[in-house]
């Protein structure tokens, strides 16, 4: 390399992210599990309506992992330069594709079936990866955004 040679950029980039809350839980955690999730999404930087959706998405693959996934799981939440994100990972047997694929509103006064559709929903992203040995379901917001109040949206 000379003088004369262009120097190229260099991006640092973490290889590995400090997690804002590392769990293992089982039904009897939840409730305290959703009030440590709350304090650290706060802490990010998330806030009000943006909040309580981000936390209610949480607690839904809580749920989920408890319910289906074999009575307990993992959650790990970390934040990034824009986003918060939290995984919830168990071991139960997977989600089946046609599940997966349904992105329509669960039916009304149905029992079921809201947990992934209500985290799609209420997070900004949403990935799944799942199979015999367990699942994985990932939820992001970003942060830095308001959630827009009923009295500004515009209508055309």
């Amino acid at each position: 390399m000379t003088d004369a040679d262009d120097i190229a950029p260099r991006t640092v980039v973490p290889i590995d992210v400090s997690p804002l809350l590392t769990q293992t839980f089982n039904r009897g955690q939840v409730t305290e599990l959703r009030h440590s999730v709350t304090s650290c999404a706060a802490a990010t930087g998330l806030a009000g309506q943006r909040l309580d959706d981000f936390v209610l998405a949480v607690n839904e693959l809580i749920t989920n992992a408890v319910r289906h996934g074999g009575g307990r799981g993992h959650l790990r939440m970390w934040q990034e330069p824009r986003e918060v994100v939290c995984e919830v990972s168990d071991d139960g047997a997977g989600i089946a594709a046609d599940r997966l694929a349904d992105r329509d509103r669960p039916t009304p006064g149905t029992a079921g079936g809201w947990g992934l559709w209500l985290a799609r929903n209420l997070a900004d992203e949403m990935a799944v990866r799942t199979g015999p040995a367990g699942t994985t379901v990932r939820v992001s917001a970003a942060l830095g955004r308001v959630a827009p109040s009923p009295a500004t949206e515009q209508v055309d």
